[in-house]
């Protein structure tokens, strides 16, 4: 309980300053009482909803539903705050110095209040944006898939697989779902595309293989003429649940493991397959996760024993930390690399061609989409469920689709 203490007396003291700029704001631009302490009803609700959660939660049951939408009523009460906050106190510190000012000047002191209620009004405004966009997000973003398409060139791409398509699907994380009907969608916007073949990039469930259970015949339909293949991703290995022996964490992991093939999905752990067509070939290499801070299962060189450093290769690899601090200036040359993982922290502001901003990119050099350095190309899938916060803000689900040409 003593190791709760000093960051609960440091969060609380923040909720204080929050709600005292928060409520200062409305009192100076609305004289009714209801809108007024609506607000701090709505924080309240909030917060004894959140701490409750938090000091009840039971690690062995993993990250629950709970769990997600009091993160979501937090975020909802917290961020529009925020916003005032920056405007009310960045005018309070500008007040004081103009003060300060005035005083070793001699100067008569004008009235702010003018002021002072044109940046409440100001600060509310733009603090209705994240609140509407949250609300959005929890009921609607979490599934507004997206379906983003790429064509890709490549000057040692086999001639046979000029034009051929992969759908890649990355952190699906069943035991988020809660609308039968949206993922029901989902999958049949992913087979619409028609791809040559499906990839899927890690994170199956959140925690447990249960939570599987009731999707394993919506994720079957699934269909693509070369096959589906897969790999692990962290969450898959069970690490943030608590569990009462060893066997029956490595039980769940096997029950995971299990999941694909019943999917249909063929599993790669830290091992290759060869796609023939017309008598030529590229290699599918899968490793398992491999993450800086996290789980560093994958095997780079053991899943690409027996395959030529000549040949074109995709490499499947959860995590893009892989990526940048393994894969990109490897001498045996992965051509295409394939990752999720980030989800871009599933809020942002993306305007295609324009901008681009997430908090993810302070985490991840690469956050979202398609990069490439060394003539190497890496895509980060944004995801295509979610986790912890029960919804998606700016940063869409995805299906991507990459076409390879021959150059």
């Amino acid at each position: 309980m003593l190791r709760w203490l000093i960051p609960l007396i440091i969060f609380s003291a923040f909720i204080i300053v929050f709600e005292v700029y928060a409520f200062q704001a409305i009192k100076i631009v609305s004289k009714n009482k209801v809108f007024r302490y609506s607000w701090l009803l709505l924080g309240g609700i909030a917060y004894v909803n959140f701490f409750y959660v938090i000091f009840r939660y039971d690690r062995s049951a993993g990250q629950t539903r709970e769990f997600q939408w009091a993160v979501g009523l937090l975020l909802l009460v917290l961020l529009p705050k925020l916003i005032v906050l920056v405007f009310m106190l960045g005018e309070d510190i500008f007040r004081y110095i103009q003060k300060g000012f005035t005083y070793f000047s001699n100067g008569e002191t004008k009235s702010l209040v003018s002021r002072r209620k044109f940046i409440s009004q100001l600060a509310l405004g733009l603090a209705s944006i994240p609140f509407a966009g949250i609300l959005y997000g929890i009921f609607k973003g979490k599934y507004n898939y997206k379906v983003i398409k790429y064509q890709l060139n490549f000057d040692d791409l086999p001639e046979a697989f000029d034009g051929f398509k992969i759908t890649q699907i990355t952190d699906i994380h069943s035991g988020s779902f809660d609308n039968n009907q949206k993922i029901a969608y989902g999958i049949d916007l992913i087979n619409e595309q028609k791809s040559d073949i499906i990839l899927f990039t890690g994170d199956i469930v959140n925690n447990f293989a249960s939570e599987m259970d009731t999707w394993l015949s919506a994720f079957s339909k699934l269909e693509a003429p070369f096959g589906k293949f897969s790999i692990l991703g962290n969450h898959d290995y069970g690490d943030y649940a608590e569990w009462k022996s060893d066997e029956d964490k490595a039980a769940n992991f096997q029950a995971i493991k299990e999941i694909h093939p019943k999917i249909g999905f063929d599993l790669l752990l830290n091992e290759h397959r060869y796609l023939e067509k017309n008598g030529q070939r590229i290699a599918l290499v899968g490793v398992e996760n491999w993450g800086k801070g996290f789980n560093k299962a994958g095997d780079l060189k053991q899943a690409s024993k027996g395959v030529d450093k000549k040949d074109f290769k995709i490499l499947m690899s959860h995590d893009p930390s892989h990526w940048e601090y393994k894969v990109k200036q490897d001498k045996f040359n992965y051509q295409l690399t394939l990752s999720g993982h980030t989800h871009g922290l599933q809020f942002g502001i993306e305007i295609p061609g324009l901008f681009r901003w997430s908090p993810s990119q302070y985490v991840y050099k690469q956050w979202a989409g398609l990069y490439k350095e060394f003539g190497r190309y890496i895509n980060v899938n944004r995801g295509f469920g979610y986790h912890a916060f029960p919804g998606r803000v700016g940063i869409w689900p995805e299906i991507t689709v990459i076409e390879l040409k021959k150059s």
